[in-house]
């Protein structure tokens, strides 16, 4: 994985920069489905997720994505897998959640329309009032907001042509594109997102879209949106399926073992179960105890959707 070339806080860090730091909101992002907002504490850009204005979802407990989050920083921090930026658990102006180092240049971030935002207030009513009517609004595309970014890189996924060779490429699924040409989608080739997939195999990951992961200045690849993650039932849902049924690498299996010594007994599986229910820490259990076990990566579950849409 390329070492990152620019300064990351580490989880203590951004602790005490949550400590001696009001959060100063900039915005809200437009492109989340939550409510996503963009800030500092102090010199620390963040993303900051009030669990005020998560989504109600049909398979998970109402008001637990943010102790999702940091649930997913806690496995992959223990495991050295260093993709989820460092988050913990916050309390801000809009009430309990997380905040999250931000990965990308905030220099990226773009205002949606020609207002300036001197006052945070509207984007906070108009985000949770969205959280609130989202089962009735699901289908209408939010226009109003104030920051938007740039997502996917071209350098993760493809779509190449059926049939023919594509070096350095894993093909995931067959399609069309609007035009009826048939395509098929592909992610890199790589021991970079390889490690992403068998973090989300132990997280059981329902929503790695390829927009989830970002580089960030110097090239350093990060993955966001963990939320929808962790649950008892197996979940997983991926844009990365090119590795399935091949063994896990060396350098893999060593941080799966090293997630398993943190489930035992101990300070630090209790710490987890701060976090996440009894069943779903004993599914979690099951889940490293299997990937130990096979040594392979996971193919996906049969009457469960193997991707997520829109994929990107």
């Amino acid at each position: 994985m390329t070492e990152a070339t620019h300064e990351v806080p580490s989880v203590a860090g951004l602790a005490r920069a949550a400590a001696d730091h009001p959060l100063e909101i900039v915005g809200r992002l437009l492109d989340a489905s939550n409510a996503v907002f963009f800030g500092h504490l102090g010199p620390t850009p963040v993303a900051y997720k009030p669990i005020r204005g998560e989504r109600p979802l049909w398979d998970f407990p109402t008001g637990c994505l943010a102790h999702r989050e940091r649930a997913a920083y806690f496995l992959d921090a223990a495991g050295g897998f260093g993709i989820i930026p460092p988050t913990i658990l916050y309390d801000g102006p809009a009430g309990p959640g997380v905040v999250q180092w931000w990965i990308t240049d905030p220099a990226a971030l773009t205002p949606a329309d020609e207002d300036e935002l001197d006052d945070h207030d509207d984007a906070f009513d108009d985000a949770f009032d969205d959280a609130e009517t989202a089962a009735e609004d699901d289908d209408d595309e939010e226009t109003d907001g104030y920051l938007d970014e740039e997502e996917i890189d071209d350098s993760l996924f493809a779509f190449v042509p059926p049939g023919g060779e594509a070096p350095g490429w894993l093909p995931v699924f067959a399609g069309e594109l609007p035009d009826g040409r048939p395509v098929v989608f592909a992610h890199a080739d790589t021991p970079e997102l390889r490690s992403v997939a068998v973090l989300d195999a132990i997280l059981n990951n329902g929503d790695r879209k390829g927009s989830h992961l970002r580089r960030a200045p110097g090239g350093y690849l990060w993955g966001i949106d963990h939320g929808v993650s962790l649950h008892t039932d197996p979940k997983l849902r991926t844009v990365l399926w090119g590795w399935a049924g091949e063994p896990l690498t060396t350098t893999d299996l060593a941080r799966v073992r090293a997630v398993r010594d943190a489930l035992a007994p101990g300070e630090r599986r209790a710490e987890l179960a701060e976090l996440l229910t009894g069943a779903e820490l004993d599914a979690l259990t099951a889940r490293v105890d299997r990937l130990l076990t096979e040594r392979v990566h996971p193919s996906p579950s049969p009457g469960w959707p193997a991707v997520p849409w829109p994929v990107l």
